[in-house]
């Protein structure tokens, strides 16, 4: 049996852009995304810390070392910068592992600069 796990989060993310003017996706600096163990085009579920919102899409990879978390698309309605959101990806991990299984965390402060990190 396979058990749908928490792969990686980015807590705490302070929103850089929101561009209404583009195809979708959330853009995260490459840097952010290599602590955190994300993929480009990887499938993820972002929270607003802000509003509540919640939003599934997919990672663009930004400038390394910007700090940049850009809403793209439609998803720049429920967000703007300033804003703090939570990025999330999932995993499938055999049942016999999950117990043990430790997720890769980063928690950002000011200026999207790793504060905190754990896991994988």
């Amino acid at each position: 049996m396979l058990v749908h796990l928490l792969k990686s989060k980015i807590h705490r993310a302070t929103v850089t852009a929101a561009s209404l003017d583009y195809e979708g996706s959330l853009t995260i600096a490459e840097d952010l995304m290599q602590a955190a163990g994300l993929f480009p085009n990887e499938r993820i579920l972002c929270s607003s810390l802000t509003n509540g919102a919640r939003w599934e899409t997919y990672v663009i990879r930004g400038p390394r070392g910007s700090g940049a978390i850009e809403l793209n698309g439609a998803v720049a309605h429920l967000g703007k910068p300033g804003d703090r959101v939570t990025i999330m990806s999932f995993t499938e991990v055999e049942a016999a592992q999950a117990n043990a299984w430790q997720p890769r965390v980063i928690v950002l402060g000011e200026g999207n600069r790793i504060e905190n990190d754990r896991g994988h």
